[in-house]
């Protein structure tokens, strides 16, 4: 349980600097926190206890497979959502070089008001 907790505290850290911070960078590795807490929290959903690989073996039976095999699904979207993640930030980390290329800052007050 206390996991959760923690997973949760990482999506907080992650909200909180999406919107209390002005620099371009510190939302970045907020969006990014975001996602991993969203990574682990998939995983701890698809996790059990004592759990053994979803394979079928001829040493066990399908009933036992199914009540002690861990769940593959998530295991499977936190694979996709990671490739996913490492798209978005690619773009976002490139959009934030054009901005300061554009008006030497990352601050987003100072964008907003350059913009004028």
């Amino acid at each position: 349980m206390s996991l959760y907790v923690l997973t949760m505290a990482l999506m907080g850290m992650g909200i909180y600097a999406l919107i209390a911070k002005r620099h371009i960078i510190k939302k970045i590795i907020g969006i990014v926190t975001m996602e991993y807490a969203i990574n682990l929290f998939l995983i701890l959903i698809g996790y059990r206890t004592d759990g053994i690989a979803p394979i079928q073996d001829s040493q066990i039976s399908a009933v036992e497979l199914a009540a002690r095999a861990v769940d593959p699904l998530p295991q499977a979207l936190v694979l996709t959502s990671i490739v996913i993640g490492l798209g978005t930030l690619a773009l976002m980390a490139s959009l934030a070089i054009k901005l300061y290329e554009k008006y030497k800052t990352f601050d987003m007050s100072e964008i907003n008001r350059l913009r004028g």
